[in-house]
Order: C-alpha cells, then sequence, then structure tokens
C-alpha cells in the first residue's frame, strides 16, 4: 500500500522530471547547457539522481527514505564530484576508445560513431562501454564505497565527510565477498557494460535522458551493494566448518 512518505517522495520526481516532458522549451534549455556546461550539468544530475537512488535503497530496506548518520546532503557532494569524473570518463573513453579501434584497421572510428547504428558502432559501443567499465569504474565503484563508509563513520555530518578519511582501515574493513563477488563481478559484465552500450548507440538527446536513469539505477546498485555488506552473518554452530 502506498504510503504518505511514498506519495510525497514520488510527487517530488514528478515535479523534478515533468518540465523536460512537458516543455519544449525547459528540454532544448537542458540540452543546450548539457552542451555548453556538461561537467556542471553532470555533477548536478548525478548529485541529485544517483543520491536518490541511495534514498530508494534506504527505502527498500530499511521503509524509510532518511535514516540517523545516512548523510543525504554529503552523499549528494560526493555524488556531484563523481559525476565530474564520469563526465570524463566519458569523454575519453567516447573518444579513445574508437580511435584505438581505427588504429588497429577496424571500421570503428570517431566517424562511425556519429552516424546511425550499424554493426561498427555497435562494435565501437561496445568498445567504449567495456574499456571503460573495465578500467575507470571499479576504481570510481571502490572511491564511492570508502566514501559511503567515512561518511557512515561520522555519523552523516558534511563536517565529518571533511575530515581525514583512514582509507587503509577501510579498505581492511571492506566486505570483499560483496565488493567483489557482487558490485565489480556481477554488476559491470551483467549490467553496466550492456547498458552503456546501449548507451553510447543511442542518439544525444536521448542519451541524457538514459543516462539519468542509469545515474538512478547506479545509486540503487552500490547502497544495496553497500547495505548487504552491513548485514551481519549468521552465527555457525558449533564445529561448523567455514566455507
Amino acid at each position: 500500500m502506498l504510503k504518505k512518505q511514498d506519495a510525497l517522495f514520488l510527487a517530488v520526481v514528478a515535479a523534478l522530471f515533468a518540465p523536460f516532458f512537458l516543455s519544449d522549451a525547459c528540454y532544448a534549455a537542458y540540452v543546450r547547457v548539457n552542451a555548453e556546461r556538461g561537467f556542471l550539468l553532470s555533477a548536478v544530475k548525478f548529485g541529485v539522481l544517483a543520491t536518490m537512488g541511495e534514498v530508494i535503497a534506504l527505502r527498500i530496506r530499511t521503509g524509510r527514505y532518511h535514516a540517523p548518520g545516512f548523510g543525504i546532503v554529503p552523499r549528494a557532494i560526493v555524488w556531484a564530484l563523481l559525476g565530474v569524473a564520469i563526465k570524463g570518463a566519458f569523454v575519453v573513453f567516447g573518444v579513445g576508445a574508437p580511435q584505438l579501434l581505427q588504429t588497429l584497421g577496424l571500421p570503428c572510428g570517431p566517424e562511425v560513431m556519429k552516424g546511425g547504428v550499424s554493426v561498427a558502432k555497435v562494435a565501437g559501443a561496445f568498445a567504449i562501454s567495456a574499456s571503460m567499465n573495465l578500467t575507470f569504474a571499479p576504481v570510481m565503484m571502490l572511491t564511492h564505497k570508502v566514501t559511503d563508509e567515512h561518511i557512515a563513520r561520522r555519523g552523516g555530518t558534511v563536517r565529518g565527510l571533511l575530515s581525514p578519511v583512514p582509507v587503509m582501515d577501510i579498505l581492511q574493513k571492506i566486505d570483499w565477498k560483496v565488493m567483489w563477488g557482487f558490485v565489480l563481478k556481477k554488476t559491470i559484465p551483467l549490467f553496466w557494460i550492456p547498458a552503456h552500450t546501449v548507451t553510447f548507440l543511442l542518439p544525444a538527446q536521448l542519451q541524457i535522458l538514459f543516462a539519468a536513469l542509469l545515474g538512478v539505477a547506479l545509486g540503487v546498485l552500490l547502497a544495496i551493494g553497500s547495505l548487504r555488506s552491513r548485514v551481519p552473518q549468521a552465527p555457525r554452530a558449533p564445529g561448523e566448518a567455514s566455507s
């Protein structure tokens, strides 16, 4: 049954997205700003949408959209900074991967990526997605995990976020069964590489909308992985061997 907090959340989401569907001028302005101030808009997009994904994951896990120490504002700040890095990765790999294929003698160069859908363009889009998700994405995801844990340790405050990050201590205490077995091993090949392959096949105006949806999905997947890593394991029976 839809609760009051869910109705309010859906109303906020509708108010956020409705102008882009109802007003051609609003959407045109968004496209223009995206072209002229891509890095700034990427920071805003991920700061809002990826944080929204984490909030949704928290609702699924705990039944609430906020909890003491969750730190919505610090998470939004981190996602805004990651959004800038992600935009940079899109530029680097979006040009570099097709250029590499062309250097190797394959007909998948940058000009092919500007044309209609073809076998060569699909190959180029896959190369962009695979190279980006197998190199940049793991580092980005691990960075998010470290900052996520740091925010939780510091009570979810902006001041706590700006305090020194005990990177080594956090890395030693990460649940690598979840980080490797779920976040990296499963989401990258099964979700992110296919999803970003589709992204780079879409026209520019649709890439914007699709990237927004992926921003929400990214927050949900990483937040679920983070929440799973904090679930205490059931105690083993006396004499039970470890797996």
